[in-house]
């Protein structure tokens, strides 16, 4: 799908921009490609820079309670630096890195409930306007997929997603949050704990994968959450479902707390600094899980976590339009 929203202009007689993305889903890591279309004003504009955002609605964990915000996690300058003259048409193409560990939105096309957006800055003479909010599709790599897959084979069911402001102690996380995959426990794991969390941290050389488990109490003692981290390459030609099966076999048969817990930010999030993707080319990706095959897609396609989704993302959008 194309994405167009048009920039109200930068002042009375300013010029206005629409910014396109390519259509489809982009994958973490990937490229992100696009145009930036101006359009001149009534007179001639000097136009400093045009900068897309990648921005993300996150929760964070304080003392209150929870709240939510937007954070940006990456900028990039595709343009700036020339005049742009009175009723001028200008298109700018782009192709930009994902960092790895951007977040998956949509598995099989079904909405998983995250937002994420790309954002157009433009700097004219001085002044500046982040009025263009673009959404921004992501699909999870072949091997998150086939993680994925073998979760649905296991009888694991899908509850939510959303990311969490702060940082998994003991991986290699680069970005200030992290996306979390609630999943009910498959028959086998019911008795042990009551759900598990998933996240996938991605790189060029593979994948981190915590799992942490919120442990039912025995008999003479209470419940408690316990962390396995996993690694795992791009190379998708492997038994998916017994690896997966032994990550949470191990896990349940742990100790409490094998790995760090995540440590959440405190206090509102708000706009963070760029944290630059890794350099490399991309991964032998292998061939791709096919469409139909996730278990858990047919979680996330359930008419009511649509419809939530479909609110949330409109007013994500709305909302910063305003701002």
């Amino acid at each position: 799908m194309v994405f167009k929203r048009l920039l109200g202009s930068l002042g009375v007689g300013g010029p206005a921009v629409d910014t396109v993305l390519a259509p489809g889903a982009v994958l973490p890591g990937g490229t992100l490609s696009g145009e930036v279309r101006l359009t001149g004003g009534s007179a001639a504009f000097d136009i400093d820079h045009i900068t897309l955002e990648l921005v993300a609605r996150v929760e964070a964990e304080h003392e209150h309670g929870e709240s939510e915000g937007t954070v940006v996690f990456e900028r990039f300058t595709v343009g700036g630096g020339f005049r742009l003259a009175e009723g001028e048409q200008r298109t700018i193409p782009f192709g930009v890195p994902l960092p790895w560990e951007t977040p998956v939105t949509e598995l099989h096309g079904q909405p998983l409930g995250v937002v994420l957006g790309v954002r157009t800055e433009l700097a004219v003479t001085g002044a500046r306007d982040k009025g263009d909010l673009d959404p921004l599709a992501v699909r999870p790599l072949p091997a998150q997929e086939a993680v994925l897959e073998a979760l649905g084979q296991l009888g694991f069911g899908f509850r939510s997603a959303d990311l969490e402001y702060g940082r998994i102690g003991g991986t290699g996380q680069q970005l200030p949050f992290y996306q979390e995959i609630e999943l009910t426990p498959a028959p086998r794991f019911a008795h042990g704990a009551g759900e598990f969390e998933l996240t996938f941290l991605a790189h060029p050389g593979g994948m981190e994968v915590v799992v942490e488990a919120d442990k039912r109490g025995g008999f003479l003692g209470g419940g408690h959450d316990t962390l396995g981290r996993f690694t795992v390459s791009h190379d998708t030609g492997q038994d998916w479902t017994s690896l997966v099966d032994g990550w949470f076999r191990q896990l349940l048969e742990s100790r409490p707390a094998m790995y760090p817990a995540p440590h959440h930010g405190h206090g509102e999030p708000g706009y963070a600094g760029p944290h630059h993707a890794h350099g490399g080319g991309r991964p032998g990706m292998g061939t791709a899980v096919a469409a139909g095959a996730a278990g858990l897609a047919v979680g996330v396609a359930g008419g009511l976590v649509a419809a939530e989704v479909v609110d949330e993302v409109g007013d994500f959008f709305e909302g910063d339009e305003e701002d």
